[in-house]
C-alpha cells in the first residue's frame, strides 16, 4: 500500500474514534447486562494526570517530613548536649544565639585580614598559658591565626606558649600585687611598664613539647604604649637579620606599633628609646583568632574600675577583642565568711563586669566562676563553707549583666570534688590549684562546650528562624 493511503487510513481512524469519544454518552450505554463506556473527548485530550499528581505531592510530603524529623532529632541531640554535656554554658536568658556575633566575627577575620582576640583574664589558675592554650588551639584550628598572643613586656611567670625576655629601663607599675602604683594608667593587662630611657625586648618560640606548632611563629606583631613627651621610637628585628623596622609616631598620646613581616620567624627582638608606658605586646601569626592569656596573680578580679576608662576604651580598640573572660573568686574565698562579705564582693564584680561592658562594647563577656577548694575545718579537708554561694551569686551577676557563665565547680562534681581530683593526680597538695593535667582537662571541657554550640550555630544558620524557634521550644518540652 503507497505511504499516501496509509496516511488517510489513519486520520480517517482517529476522526472515527473522535466522533466516538463525542458522540457516545458520558454514562455509557447498556446492552443487556453489561454496560459499555468509552473515554470522553476531555479524557483522551488531556490523560488521566490526577493520580500521578498525587503520587508526586506525597512523595514531596514524605521527604519535607523526613526532613522535619531529621531537624527534630538534631536539635533534641544539642539539647541534650548543651545540658548534659560535662560542664555547661549559663546563657542569659537561656538565649542560644548568644555566641553568634562572636562566631561570625572569627568566621570572617580571614577574609577581613584582621585579627580578632579572646582576653583570657584570671588568677593563678591560668598562669602559664593553662586552660587558654585549649581554647586557643580549638579556635585557631577552625578560623585560622597562630603566634602566643598579647605578653607582657617582662614575664615573671614562665608561659608554655612562648619564651621571652627584657632589660633596660623599666619600671613596674601595677594594679595589683607587686609593682608601684600610678593613677589609673595600667592598661588592658591591669599593669604597665614605665620606660625612662632604653630598654630590649625579645621573644623566642616555645620549645615546650605540648605546645601547639601554631603558637610558635610569629609574623604579626603589635606593641601599644602611650609616649609621654613625643619622642618614643621602636625598632623590630628579626633575630635572623631578614627584617627591620622602625616605628616613631612623634606625638604625645596612646599609640600602637605595628610591624607585618614578610614571613613568620621564630623570634624578635624589639629595641625602644623613649620617656613611655608600655601596656603589651600581641606577638600573632596571620589572620584569624588570637586567645591571649593574662594571668593575675593574687587577683580576686576587682582591678578593672581602676584603670582610666579611656585608656581601657582605646587598648581593646587597638587589639580588637571579641571577647573577654574573666576567671575570678578562687582568691576571695578565704575572706568570705558571711553574708556581708559576700555582698560585699559581688557588688566589687558586678562593678568590674559594667566597667569592661561600657570600655568594650563590642565583646561577648564570660565569665568563670572558681573550682572547688579544700579547707580544714575540724581537722576535715572539705569545700570551702561559702564557695556554693559565691558560685551561685557569681552566676546570677554575670547573667543579669547578659555575660554567659561556666561552672567549673559544677564540672568538677561539685561539693568535695577538690579531693577527688587530688587523689587522681589532678589539683595539687594545696586542694587549691590544678596540676598540668587537671588544668587541661578543664581546658578540654571549655573547648568541647564552645565545639557544641558552634556546632549548633552552624546548623541553625540553614533553619529558618521561625522554624527553628518553634521547634526549639517544642523540644524543650
Amino acid at each position: 500500500m503507497k505511504p499516501y493511503r496509509i496516511l488517510i487510513f489513519i486520520v480517517l481512524i482517529i476522526c472515527a474514534l473522535g466522533a466516538l469519544a463525542y458522540f457516545f454518552p458520558k454514562d455509557g450505554v447498556r446492552i443487556g447486562k453489561e454496560e459499555l463506556h468509552f473515554p470522553t473527548m476531555e479524557q483522551v485530550l488531556v490523560g488521566p494526570d490526577e493520580p500521578e499528581l498525587k503520587i508526586q505531592e506525597k512523595e514531596a510530603d514524605s521527604v519535607a517530613q523526613k526532613r522535619l524529623n531529621d531537624i527534630k532529632d538534631t536539635l533534641r541531640h544539642y539539647q541534650t548536649a548543651l545540658t548534659e554535656q560535662a560542664g555547661q554554658f549559663y546563657l542569659p536568658d537561656d538565649d542560644v544565639t548568644f555566641f553568634d556575633r562572636l562566631f561570625s566575627r572569627m568566621e570572617r577575620a580571614r577574609g577581613n585580614q584582621e585579627v580578632v582576640r579572646v582576653l583570657h583574664y584570671g588568677d593563678s589558675q591560668i598562669e602559664m598559658d593553662r586552660i587558654s592554650c585549649n581554647l586557643r588551639s580549638y579556635f585557631q584550628r577552625l578560623f585560622g591565626g597562630g603566634g602566643p598572643g598579647l605578653v607582657p613586656v617582662i614575664q615573671t611567670i614562665p608561659s608554655f606558649a612562648v619564651s621571652q625576655s627584657a632589660s633596660g629601663a623599666l619600671t613596674l607599675y601595677s594594679s595589683y600585687g607587686e609593682g608601684s602604683r600610678t593613677k589609673g594608667n595600667y592598661g588592658l593587662m591591669c599593669k604597665c611598664y614605665r620606660l625612662t630611657g632604653g630598654a630590649t625586648f625579645t621573644a623566642y618560640a616555645s620549645r615546650h613539647k605540648d605546645t601547639d606548632p601554631r603558637v610558635k611563629r610569629f609574623s604579626n606583631v603589635t606593641l601599644l604604649y602611650n609616649d609621654r613627651d613625643g619622642h618614643f621610637t621602636a625598632t623590630l628585628r628579626d633575630r635572623m637579620g631578614s627584617y627591620k623596622d622602625t616605628c616613631s609616631n612623634g606625638l604625645m598620646g596612646i599609640h600602637a606599633c605595628h610591624w607585618l613581616l614578610d614571613s613568620a620567624t621564630t623570634s624578635v627582638q624589639i629595641s625602644m628609646q623613649g620617656n613611655a608606658d608600655l601596656y603589651g605586646i600581641m606577638l600573632d601569626d596571620g589572620y584569624g583568632v588570637a586567645v591571649d592569656n593574662i594571668p593575675l596573680r593574687g587577683s580576686s578580679g576587682e582591678q578593672f574600675t581602676l584603670i582610666t576608662d579611656t585608656l581601657l576604651r582605646t587598648n581593646y580598640r587597638q587589639a580588637n577583642v571579641g571577647m573577654i573572660i574573666l576567671q575570678f573568686g578562687g582568691n576571695s574565698m578565704p575572706v568570705i565568711y558571711n553574708d556581708k562579705s559576700l555582698e560585699r564582693y559581688c557588688v566589687s564584680i558586678e562593678r568590674q563586669i559594667r566597667r569592661i561592658r561600657n570600655s568594650c562594647p563590642s565583646a561577648t563577656l564570660l565569665f568563670i566562676g572558681p573550682s572547688d577548694m579544700s579547707t580544714r575545718r575540724g581537722g576535715v579537708l572539705q569545700t570551702y563553707p561559702m564557695l556554693p554561694r559565691v558560685v551561685d551569686s557569681l552566676r546570677t551577676i554575670a547573667l543579669r549583666n547578659h555575660a554567659a557563665y561556666w561552672d567549673i565547680y559544677e564540672y568538677m562534681g561539685g561539693h568535695n570534688s577538690m579531693i577527688a581530683w587530688q587523689r587522681n593526680g589532678l589539683a595539687g597538695p594545696d586542694y587549691v590549684h590544678f596540676t598540668p593535667a587537671g588544668a587541661r582537662r578543664v581546658g578540654k571541657a571549655l573547648a568541647d562546650n564552645f565545639a557544641t554550640l558552634y556546632e549548633l550555630y552552624r546548623t541553625r544558620k540553614n533553619i529558618p528562624q521561625n522554624q527553628f524557634d518553634t521547634l526549639w521550644n517544642t523540644s524543650a518540652r
